[in-house]
């Protein structure tokens, strides 16, 4: 069942397994604030089992593209498309966020985004990126990182 992620109250609703569900809740929120000021977008999660496709594929580009393979479950996920870019985005029961942007449009913007909740360690398999540092009032200290996507996914 789909969550429209509400960013004035913040829930822990679909993350509660997770060691780092309250900062895992801000980091969610936070992106739910970010689609609706930017795009008027309702951020919505589904259950992971549920958005299984997405996990799939955001799984397959990490893997390809890098030999990434998460180690932590996911719990939840999204994939939806504004303004000609198609985001999908998975978060882990570690307190991480992956997120994929790809723009539909020939030659546009390919990249995948990482994010650490509040207080997370850099997990092993995202050791060799460098992370920024971000503040938000929902999230505390965000850490991030990306890399450009060179595949066709």
């Amino acid at each position: 069942m789909a969550y429209d992620v509400d960013f004035t109250e913040v829930s822990t609703v679909g993350l509660e397994s997770s060691p780092a569900a309250e900062a895992l809740a801000g980091l969610r929120a936070n992106e739910a604030r970010y689609f609706k000021n930017k795009y008027d977008h309702t951020f919505s999660t589904e259950p992971a089992d549920e958005a299984a496709d997405v996990v799939n594929h955001v799984g397959r580009i990490l893997d390809e593209e890098r030999g990434i393979v998460i180690a932590s479950p996911a719990l939840e996920a999204t994939q939806f498309e504004v303004e000609g870019v198609r985001w999908s985005y998975v978060f882990y029961e570690s307190g991480l966020s992956i997120n994929v942007l790809w723009t539909l449009a020939e030659g546009g913007k390919r990249a995948v985004g990482f994010k650490l909740s509040d207080g997370m360690e850099v997990p092993d398999e995202l050791a060799a990126f460098k992370f920024a540092r971000q503040k938000s009032k929902l999230a505390g200290t965000i850490r991030g990182s990306y890399f450009v996507i060179k595949g066709d996914y």
